[in-house]
């Protein structure tokens, strides 16, 4: 096996790690599957951590992860992809940042490394095995990584700097204890 094949080879299994478990996120929020709570219940969720409005957030998300998964999976229109699934993990890491790092305590980390990886996949593009080499890179140009990226991050900022406002002006009208409870007995 030459080192082409075994690159390759190594972005297909990125790809179809990384895409499927983006996609399988995804539809937890769109439709429910896999224990997820639909549009309904995320689009609650994503009020309550501050991204308004709810249903029209989880959409997004949903889509997102969905779309920018299952085109990863499929090496199809790479950098477009994996910029979106990067934005969406942006969103995500954002309500989980302030748990620190790791997941195993609500931090940020698993949002991260999907967001890294599919990253790293518009960049890196996805390799002979895939859609866009299969179509001759029609929806894979070197152009396109930038522009993919400039756009998602826009988009992100906006959105994650409107939440970010969102609660600060809500935590304005909350009054800190003056005392510890604990002291308080």
């Amino acid at each position: 096996m030459t080192r082409n094949d075994r690159r390759d080879l190594g972005l297909l299994l990125l790809r179809l790690g990384a895409g499927g478990v983006l996609a399988a996120h995804g539809t937890q929020k769109l439709f429910g599957w896999f224990g997820g709570h639909g549009i309904e219940g995320t689009g609650r969720f994503m009020e309550s951590v501050g991204y308004a409005p709810g249903k029209a957030s989880a959409t997004a998300a949903g889509l997102a992860e969905t779309g920018g998964g299952t085109l990863l999976a499929l090496g199809l229109a790479t950098p477009a992809a994996g910029a979106a699934a990067a934005g969406a993990m942006a969103g995500a890491a954002a309500v989980h940042a302030p748990n620190g790092f790791f997941n195993q305590g609500g931090g940020y980390e698993y949002a991260a490394t999907l967001g890294l990886t599919a990253a790293g996949l518009a960049v890196t593009g996805p390799g002979r095995l895939s859609l866009d080499h299969l179509l001759g890179h029609a929806v894979n140009r070197g152009w396109m990584i930038p522009a993919a990226f400039a756009a998602t991050a826009a988009g992100t900022a906006v959105v994650v700097g409107a939440r970010a406002r969102r609660l600060r002006k809500a935590k304005e009208g909350e009054q800190e204890a003056l005392f510890e409870e604990e002291y308080m007995e």
